[in-house]
């Protein structure tokens, strides 16, 4: 039987270029709902834009390495980090665009559509605070 696809490598894009759903804002809310996994991409964003290996994450969070694994998957899926191989090991980034995409989506509607009125501006462009 064959396993499905869960990796979390070179997914960096994966739903950055389409609008946000309300389905996808609420897997990424809850999967930042829990205290491990807000703990992960706490330290991720911090991190960036180098990321982390496995091993200092899990060493830093207190967290054993199977079940960051699973951590790292539901955060992937939800489209908040993502892994690039360097070598034998797998660097892992927050997906700052996904995150800008998650908050662009709350706030989209503020002020009766107008989010700048309460401070809210337009997401940054592409690679201009130097994390992605």
């Amino acid at each position: 039987m064959p396993k499905a696809n869960l990796s979390v490598i070179d997914r960096e894009a994966a739903s950055v270029d389409k609008a946000m759903s309300s389905l996808d804002a609420v897997a990424a809310l809850a999967a930042l709902g829990q205290p491990t996994r807000l703990a992960i991409f706490r330290l991720l964003i911090q991190s960036e834009p180098q990321g982390l290996p496995a091993g200092t994450i899990a060493e830093t969070i207190g967290c054993a390495q199977n079940t960051l694994s699973a951590h790292i998957g539901l955060l992937a899926r939800a489209g908040l980090v993502f892994g690039t191989r360097a070598g034998r090991s797998i660097i892992y980034r927050a997906n700052v665009e996904g995150m800008r995409t998650l908050i662009g989506f709350l706030v989209l509607d503020c002020c009766d559509g107008h989010p700048e009125l309460c401070g809210f501006t337009p997401a940054k462009p592409k690679g201009s605070c130097g994390c992605s």
